[in-house]
């Protein structure tokens, strides 16, 4: 059992920890304003489950010929027996991924008395590709946070990793999404519901967000665990993760071409542009002028 870093910085990092043969785990924390690039050579013998717990990411296939993107809290199984698969993956700015890889004979020892519950385990489907993209749920949030975010001893790191991986893939084949046990140190299954209720309503209302204690009460919590299931969730406080989501919905507006500033800092909820101009090149080091003159 080996446990390799691939890339290590202040703001990001990404690691692979090999389980055993044919069983490797890979923890990607994109905490940059920037898209990192991750490329590693996987062959037809691996299944591949991605899962994008915050931000976005892209998969390029074919040389790039054509690629998929996996939205936040989505999860992307990916099986081709008859193709090599490797992995050309584009992780966008503050973005958190975790994959497993595990090869289709470990993973078949997994379910050996159970192939029929798995569709693509099917007597029909087991020598075609297999694709499936679908939400994360409560319970599978928990294990990822869990993976990404405790400390342990680096001598049980491997260990631990192989149970939550075992775990993940638990919940991920649990068609009836049963109740698990939960950490003490996280936040449960009914908080992770209300903390992404808050995140969509202060989405909605970008321009004129309520208050902390107005959002607590909305969603039916108190205002501590707002702010520490929050950061938790989604790895920042709750207007820092507002902010963030602003600046990103104003660049794009910018980059449609559609949009003159003033009619962009009133969406994003400033009332004077040079405020929104401020905030923009606090986020990004540039005006948005200036921005706008480098795309073309």
């Amino acid at each position: 059992m080996e446990e390799i870093s691939i890339k290590n910085n202040a703001q990001g990092t990404s690691e692979e920890i090999r389980i055993e043969n044919g069983f490797i785990v890979l923890k990607h924390q994109n905490d940059t304003s920037e898209t990192v690039l991750v490329t590693k050579d996987i062959d037809c013998s691996f299944i591949q489950f991605h899962f994008s717990l915050k931000g976005t990411s892209k998969f390029n296939f074919n040389e790039g010929a054509y690629s998929l993107n996996v939205g936040e809290e989505s999860a992307l199984l990916l099986y081709n027996p008859k193709r090599n698969l490797p992995i050309n993956l584009e992780i966008g700015a503050n973005s958190w991924l975790v994959s497993i890889l595990i090869s289709i004979q470990k993973f078949h020892s997994l379910f050996s008395t159970e192939a029929g519950y798995i569709d693509f385990l099917s007597t029909e489907n087991k020598d075609k590709k297999y694709y499936n993209d679908s939400k994360i749920t409560p319970g599978m949030a928990v294990v990822l946070h869990q993976l990404l975010n405790t400390t342990l001893n680096k001598y049980i790191q491997t260990l631990y990793t192989k149970g939550k991986a075992y775990e993940l893939l638990s919940l991920y084949f649990n068609k009836e999404d049963a109740d698990i046990e939960q950490c003490p140190f996280l936040i449960d299954e009914e908080n992770i519901l209300k903390i992404r209720k808050a995140k969509d309503i202060i989405i909605a209302n970008m321009a004129e967000p309520p208050g902390l204690q107005e959002l607590a009460n909305e969603v039916g919590l108190n205002v501590k665990k707002l702010k520490v299931g929050f950061k938790q969730l989604y790895g920042d406080p709750v207007y820092t993760f507002l902010f963030d989501y602003k600046m990103e919905f104003a660049r794009k507006m910018l980059e449609s071409g559609e949009h003159n500033v003033n009619e962009i800092s009133l969406r994003v909820g400033y009332s004077t542009p040079s405020h929104f101009i401020s905030a923009f090149k606090k986020k990004y080091g540039t005006t948005p002028k200036q921005y706008v003159i480098a795309l073309r």
